[in-house]
């Protein structure tokens, strides 16, 4: 499912000038809350992502202008990733755009389909967890 979605998801991404995976990585700092902080570590983990992974992300999105790396000053051997208020801005504008997006392919389906779909989703992730 996530294959068939993905070329739609991409084209509202790209808009904004962001891969998938680049906005996944600024969601994930809109998320943490005020001041918008973690640390890559902290980023890796979430995103179940490489460290080599997310420093290609991170090189990209702070070339963009949307995070930045600084010091962390409670251990000056490590950094914390912070979101910019362009970073935030188009965090939220993006959310809102894919979000509009996936609505907009849901609305094929008629609430028992849905309903469905739903079910049937469920116990893929039920199999999945094991």
């Amino acid at each position: 499912m996530g294959l068939l979605l993905a070329p739609a998801q991409e084209k509202v991404f790209t808009t904004f000038g962001l891969q998938r995976g680049e906005f996944d990585v600024l969601a994930a700092l809109r998320r943490s809350g005020d001041p918008y902080t973690l640390t890559p570590s902290q980023l890796s983990a979430t995103l179940m992502l490489t460290r080599a992974g997310m420093t290609s992300r991170l090189d990209r999105l702070e070339a963009a202008g949307f995070a930045e790396r600084t010091l962390d000053p409670a251990d000056r051997r490590s950094f914390r990733v912070r979101l910019t208020d362009t970073g935030f801005a188009t965090v939220d504008e993006a959310m809102t755009a894919h979000t509009a997006n996936v609505t907009r392919l849901l609305s094929a389906l008629d609430g028992k389909r849905l309903g469905a779909l739903d079910d049937l989703l469920r116990i893929l992730l039920r199999a999945l967890d094991g």
